[in-house]
């Protein structure tokens, strides 16, 4: 199979440019595209809890670390105890932190405007349902299955 053929290349081809596009264009406001999509995750107005915003990005919880010290210390969240529950902490936006979830959100409404002007509403539907079974298919968690057990099986000179 050619990679250009392979449905993995293709996600991760795409994923790579858009990438590359955003962080060129959060490069024009001091930011990059992981700091965009953590402030685009913090609710507005009432924070929220650290621990949700790792699964919220697909981000390990390490990575997700480095990046909210980045952006405390770049005054753009904050942290305070949660009221409700004081073992957990809230992350917060500043002002400077809504100003960026601001450029953030424009940036992506603007990509995603883009695309709706060159792809159809069906094509668009059947994209989305085209993720949705690779997403289920993963998550089912027995793609290799039988793959394992022909590995298994199999002997080598």
């Amino acid at each position: 199979m050619k990679r250009e053929e392979s449905i993995d290349y293709n996600i991760k081809s795409a994923w790579h440019a858009i990438s590359r596009m955003y962080n060129h264009q959060a490069a024009k406001y001091d930011m990059t595209m992981s700091v965009g999509f953590v402030l685009l995750n913090i609710d507005y107005k009432n924070g929220t809890p650290a621990t949700k915003i790792a699964p919220l990005l697909g981000l390990e919880t390490r990575s997700l670390t480095r990046i909210l010290k980045t952006l405390e210390e770049r005054g753009l969240i904050y942290r305070e105890q949660d009221p409700d529950d004081g073992r957990s902490v809230r992350i917060f936006l500043t002002d400077e932190g809504k100003y960026g979830r601001g450029i953030a959100r424009q940036t992506v409404k603007a990509f995603n405007q883009k695309v709706k002007e060159k792809i159809s509403e069906d094509q668009l539907k059947n994209f989305f349902q085209v993720i949705k079974t690779i997403h289920q298919l993963i998550d089912q968690n027995n793609i290799y299955n039988h793959l394992n057990s022909e590995i298994n099986n199999e002997t080598y000179n």
